[in-house]
């Protein structure tokens, strides 16, 4: 099993940068694949990244793609999400998630979630 705690998140003006950070406890981060997701109020959640085991492989949404990075240093057991260009639109709680399948579901463990509000 493995524990996920969500950095990182805060307020940031339209056109802004944050940078999400995911660490990982209990098993090592480099057994899983890794996704972030985000819940907008009143939306279902989304799926905005994920990235392979060994972070060769990385696959984004159409909304975040070309304005996030998803990266992980697996000695850390650490995963990121570099978030360039922000728009009000990207305003969620963004949650970082665990699994054994590299793809946008089938996650098995998840985060408490890190508010991002951007400001137009």
């Amino acid at each position: 099993q493995v524990h996920l705690v969500e950095s990182g998140g805060g307020l940031v003006q339209a056109g802004g940068s944050l940078r999400l950070s995911c660490a990982a406890s209990g098993r090592a981060l480099s057994n899983y694949a890794m996704g972030w997701f985000r819940l907008a109020p009143g939306k279902e959640r989304e799926f905005a990244a994920a990235i392979s085991r060994s972070g060769g492989n990385q696959y984004y949404a159409d909304s975040v793609k070309g304005r996030f990075t998803i990266s992980r240093d697996n000695a850390k057991n650490t995963v990121y999400l570099q978030m360039n260009s922000l728009r009000p639109e990207d305003t969620a709680v963004y949650y970082c998630a665990a699994g054994l399948l590299y793809g946008v579901s089938q996650y098995d463990y998840w985060g408490q979630g890190t508010q991002v509000t951007v400001s137009s």
